[in-house]
């Protein structure tokens, strides 16, 4: 029998308000907006702004960083992989969440039961981080999408009207 998952204890979105919301937007737009502008421009104390920021990251909600675009930077491999489990997706996905090359891991629902980002230094690296997803136990088959160009990458999609709830 598996063992039970824990689950966050963070706050979510049900205990966001508005003013959460609009620093998220603000900080989506230029994560480099410095505190006092952000308060001036949202008429709230600078402290308001410093203690609402370290909560909301805190909570796992929010992460100011530098985006980059992997291919200019000389990765020359990027690759979605779609993998297909026997056994429980969330075990693969942990897993290869702990591997440096995975940006991003995500279990879904579909023909494909996770999904993961990969940034490889150049094709024979990313020949190397597939083989070993493939020889994970759990592994049934996977599926490699070969990045070819970034076209588009944003951040900055906001936050949805019903998260924005007195706490």
């Amino acid at each position: 029998m598996p063992a039970q998952r824990k689950r966050s204890q963070a706050p979510g979105a049900d205990q966001t308000d508005d003013l959460d919301r609009r620093i998220i937007e603000a900080l989506q737009e230029n994560g480099r907006t410095p505190f006092l502008k952000l308060a001036e421009a949202l008429g709230v104390s600078e402290g308001t702004i410093r203690s609402r920021y370290h909560r909301l990251c805190d909570a796992d909600m929010l992460q100011v960083v530098g985006v980059t675009n992997p291919l200019r930077l000389g990765f020359d491999s990027s690759a979605l992989v779609g993998i297909k489990v026997a056994g429980s997706p969330i075990d693969v996905a942990e897993a290869i969440a702990g591997w440096e090359e995975a940006s991003y891991v995500v279990v879904t629902a579909g023909q494909f039961d996770v999904v993961v980002e990969l940034i490889c230094t150049d094709r024979l690296h990313l020949m190397d981080v597939v083989s070993r997803i493939r020889e994970l136990d759990e592994v049934v088959s996977s599926e490699t999408f070969v990045y070819l160009a970034l076209v588009k990458q944003l951040y900055n999609w906001g936050v949805p009207e019903r998260a924005a709830v007195p706490i």
